[in-house]
């Protein structure tokens, strides 16, 4: 059963702007650090301070590639986009962590040329306070990027908050270094650049696999899945709501699909009329379009029935793969009986269905069984 939704385009246009208004701060702030920076670097000899200027610089490149993927993916959608093009927002940031992995591959090779033909920094008061005020510019940036982040569910946001927290303990670092070289000669130069250089290729490669792992689809968080399936289950005809899929289709553009246990006393009608307030409750509730709702009959008034599906529970779920059970139905008159099992990812599904098959027909066989196999896609109770 499935019908579409329209999704309220206000709270989409308010969210890219405020997405777009931070990342033009952001680029505005990076690109007077990366001046800064670069000129205090040249000007003192220092491959630390030029490459935080580096660093910077990637980071004003990831907020522009981060407008784009945004602008990109508010477009409508069309016959051939039926969906939109939300996970456009996805390549972007898989854009982003690529210029953050070049970013500290480049920066490492210049801190190994600088280790093996090293120069003598020369720091002055006024480039030590430049460098200090760009700490705290940083800290502030990163604080505000992020609480925007979280605020419209931006991961690019988030990420670029964070990095700006980081970037700034990485320019103290900068700071302690050129300190340590003014009062005791000692020049850290080239090593503290190494040690910035193999931070930024990890942050660039923790933002990949995270950003590949969004683009391949991961298992819905269970704070949703529950809420979810506690509105689905506040209902009085549902006994259960099961093999809950949610697919996205960029942030804030969530689709589920569920199946729910009722009985079977219940007309088509009534299931319509069911069906519909709930798709509404958990759009209201959840922001998710309840797209598709399989349904699952239960037996009613049959003692016999209920002993049966008993007894195949106990059998089922003695099986340490068997993650859950559901949808029990048996007809006592023609000898059917179908069910579905949840198994873990512990076993192969034909494995699994090939000895649930066997101990079945041993156990009862007067009866046409049918074994439905549900991948363990949500955090099952």
């Amino acid at each position: 059963m499935s019908k579409n939704k329209p999704v309220a385009e206000a709270p989409a246009v308010s969210r890219d702007k405020i997405i777009i208004r931070t990342s033009i701060i952001g680029i505005l702030a990076n690109v007077l650090l990366v001046g800064f920076k670069a000129f205090i670097g040249v000007m003192s000899n220092s491959i630390a301070v030029i490459l935080d200027a580096v660093n910077n610089l990637s980071d004003a490149l990831s907020s522009i590639i981060t407008i784009v993927g945004t602008k990109l993916s508010g477009r409508l959608p069309d016959k051939k986009h039926p969906l939109g093009y939300g996970r456009i927002e996805y390549l972007s940031a898989m854009i982003v962590s690529g210029i953050v992995l070049y970013a500290g591959i480049t920066s490492a090779v210049e801190s190994v040329k600088k280790m093996i033909h090293p120069e003598t920094p020369d720091y002055s008061i006024v480039s030590l306070v430049i460098i200090a005020v760009a700490v705290l510019v940083k800290v502030f940036l990163g604080r505000y990027v992020k609480a925007k982040g979280k605020k419209v569910n931006s991961g690019s946001l988030i990420a670029s908050g964070s990095d700006a927290l980081f970037d700034a303990i990485l320019s103290a670092s900068v700071l302690a270094c050129a300190v340590i070289f003014m009062l005791t000669g000692i020049s850290l130069e080239a090593y503290v650049g190494a040690v910035i250089s193999v931070i930024i290729i990890k942050s660039g490669v923790e933002m990949m696999i995270e950003t590949l792992n969004q683009i391949l689809g991961m298992r819905a968080d269970k704070e949703t899945t529950d809420r979810i399936k506690a509105l689905l289950n506040e209902e009085e005809q549902v006994r259960g709501a099961y093999d809950l899929l949610l697919h996205n289709y960029g942030p804030n553009k969530d689709l589920a699909s569920v199946h729910l246990e009722l009985p079977d006393t219940m007309t088509v009608r009534e299931v319509d009329r069911l069906t519909r307030r709930l798709e509404a409750k958990v759009y209201k509730e959840t922001g998710v379009i309840l797209t598709g709702v399989g349904l699952y009959s239960y037996n009613t008034g049959d003692d016999e029935a209920a002993k049966l599906q008993n007894e195949v529970r106990e059998r089922v779920l003695a099986h340490e793969w068997a993650v859950q059970f559901h949808g029990f139905y048996v007809d006592m008159q023609t000898k059917e009986m179908s069910f579905d099992v949840v198994m873990s990812f512990d076993i192969l599904p034909q494995e699994g269905l090939k000895l649930l098959h066997e101990e079945m027909r041993q156990a009862y066989p007067a009866y046409k069984i049918t074994i439905a196999p549900d991948v363990d896609a949500s955090v099952t109770d």
